[in-house]
């Protein structure tokens, strides 16, 4: 019986790829790479800077009025602002959402300089929101029990597009009217040259987007509680 030629060298051997073509796939993975993260960083800081301005650009509306205001707890200048809103009479009734459960409206209303009757009669609070995602669904809630169709939305300008996000989508039938207030010592029109500012911006952008993603998808319910639990 015949025995089978032994394999040549190149028959026995895989093909070797050349060093120079590992160069070259080498150089386009990288290449690749470069590009995404630069897109991604274009995306990122396009969409941050259209934030920024939307920020900034908050005027007061005109004419101003409503059903009902809601404020969301987070500073005393956000709910100074809503009250000041309820003394020109621009809305029926208020709703001060995110209230810690042991505080009064007596006692709101003193820190506030409030009148006592109108904390007795037109002031709502909700204590049941923990987070802006909890505002928006008790302010839901309180405007149909209201019968409300137009609501003006009090609360710090950087938290505002989260806000009108939440709202609009736990009751898009709503007429949502967006009142900014600024934190004292808060400056947003040179917001570039303080460090804090710049970071205070970048946090609420991220939040932002997260929101923006989570409603987009749906609301899927795992995902609400993790943008809840992380971002508040």
């Amino acid at each position: 019986m015949m025995e089978s030629p032994a394999p040549t060298r190149e028959t026995a051997s895989e093909p070797r790829e050349a060093p120079g073509e590992r160069t070259r796939a080498r150089r386009s993975i990288g290449v690749l790479i470069i590009a995404v993260l630069l897109i991604g960083s274009g995306f990122f800081f396009g969409g941050f800077f259209r934030f920024v301005d939307t920020v900034v650009g908050y005027q007061t509306p005109s004419p101003l009025a409503a059903d009902g205001i809601v404020v969301l707890t987070g500073g005393a200048e956000r709910i100074t602002g809503a009250i000041d809103l309820m003394t020109a009479g621009k809305a029926r009734r208020l709703l001060i959402s995110g209230v810690h459960p042991d505080t009064s409206a007596a006692r709101l209303g003193r820190v506030v300089e409030a009148e006592p009757d109108m904390m007795a009669c037109c002031v709502d609070l909700d204590r049941r929101a923990a987070n802006t995602i909890g505002n928006a669904l008790e302010t839901a809630k309180w405007v149909r029990r209201n019968g409300f169709l137009s609501l003006i939305v009090v609360t710090s300008a950087y938290h505002m597009p989260r806000s009108m996000l939440e709202l609009s989508h736990a009751m898009p039938d709503i007429r949502l009217i967006p009142y900014a207030v600024i934190r004292p010592g808060l400056t947003l029109a040179n917001w570039s040259e303080d460090r804090g500012v710049v970071l205070l911006l970048l946090q609420e952008y991220l939040k932002y987007t997260a929101t923006r993603v989570r409603l987009s998808l749906g609301g899927i319910d795992g995902l609400a509680e993790l943008i809840s639990g992380t971002f508040g």
